[in-house]
C-alpha cells in the first residue's frame, strides 16, 4: 500500500505549478543574428556619412591650398608668361598697370541660376528706394498738415485779436461819445449793445446793423472805427491815450494800426 502511494505523482509539486521557459536552441541564435545585422547597417550609414563629409572637407582643403600657393614653372600658363618676360609678383600688361593678384575664385554652392544674386540685389535696392520715397512722402504730408494747422491756429488767433480790438474800440467810442454828449452813435455797431435791452429792440437794432454793415468784415469795421476815434476824439486804442490835438497825435502816436505799435 505504501509503495503504490510513493509511485503516484504529486500534483502539488513544482513540476506542475511552475511554467517552463521556451529554451528551444534556435530562437537565441535568430535574435543575435538580427541584432548584429541592425548594428552593421547603422555602422554602414555612419561610415557613409563620414566618408561624404571627409570628401567635402578634402575638396575644400585642396582648393584652399591651391589658392594660397603661387603657380610654379610646372604650370603651362605660368611658363608661357615667363617666356614673354613676366616675373613673379609683377603686374600684368605692357605698361605694368594691370592686376598683380589673380582674380579671386567665387565658389557657387547654391542651386540658383546665373544672375539670380544680382537680381535679388537689384530688387533689394528697389525696395529700399521705394521705402525711402514712402517715408519722404509721409514726412512731407506730416509737415504740410502741421503747417496748415499752424496757419489755422494763427488765423484763429488773429481773428480773436481783431474781435478784441473791435470791442475795445466800441467801448472807448461809447464812452468818449457820451462824454461829448453824443446820444446816438454814428453807426449802430460803433457802440456795444447794452445787455439789458429787450428782445424786440435787440432784434430791430440787429436788423439795422445787418442792412448797414452786412458786407463789412471785422478788420474793416476796426479800421473805420479807429479812424473815427482818431479823427473825432484824437484817441488811439493801442496807445490808450487821448491826445491834445492832431499835431500831438501825429507826433507821438506810431500809427493808425496795431502793427505800427509792435
Amino acid at each position: 500500500m505504501k509503495l503504490n502511494m510513493a509511485e503516484e505523482e504529486d500534483y502539488m509539486s513544482d513540476s506542475f505549478i511552475n511554467v517552463q521557459e521556451d529554451i528551444r536552441p534556435g530562437l537565441p541564435m535568430l535574435r543575435q543574428i538580427r541584432e548584429a545585422r541592425q548594428k552593421e547597417e547603422k555602422q554602414q550609414e555612419a561610415n557613409l556619412k563620414n566618408r561624404q563629409k571627409s570628401l567635402k572637407e578634402e575638396e575644400q582643403e585642396r582648393r584652399d591650398i591651391g589658392l594660397k600657393n603661387a603657380l610654379g614653372c610646372e604650370n603651362k600658363g605660368f611658363a608661357l608668361l615667363q617666356k614673354m618676360g613676366y616675373k613673379s609678383g609683377q603686374a600684368l600688361g605692357k605698361s605694368g598697370d594691370g592686376i598683380v593678384e589673380p582674380i579671386p575664385l567665387n565658389v557657387k554652392t547654391g542651386k540658383s541660376g546665373i544672375g539670380h544674386e544680382a537680381l535679388l540685389k537689384r530688387k533689394a535696392e528697389e525696395n529700399l528706394e521705394s521705402f525711402r520715397r514712402k517715408v519722404h512722402m509721409k514726412n512731407q504730408a506730416q509737415e504740410k498738415a502741421a503747417e496748415q494747422f499752424r496757419m489755422r491756429l494763427k488765423n484763429k488767433q488773429d481773428e480773436m485779436r481783431l474781435e478784441g480790438d473791435l470791442k475795445r474800440s466800441q467801448r472807448a467810442c461809447q464812452q468818449l461819445d457820451t462824454q461829448k454828449n453824443i446820444q446816438v452813435p454814428r453807426e449802430a455797431w460803433y457802440w456795444l449793445r447794452p445787455e439789458e435791452e429787450s428782445e424786440e429792440e435787440e432784434e430791430k437794432e440787429q436788423d439795422e446793423d445787418e442792412v448797414k454793415s452786412e458786407d463789412l468784415s471785422v478788420l474793416e469795421k476796426l479800421r473805420i472805427l479807429t479812424g473815427y476815434l482818431r479823427e473825432e476824439h484824437l484817441y488811439c486804442i493801442w496807445c490808450g491815450t487821448a491826445y491834445e490835438d492832431k499835431e500831438d497825435l501825429f507826433s507821438n502816436c506810431p500809427g493808425p494800426t496795431s502793427t505800427d505799435h509792435d
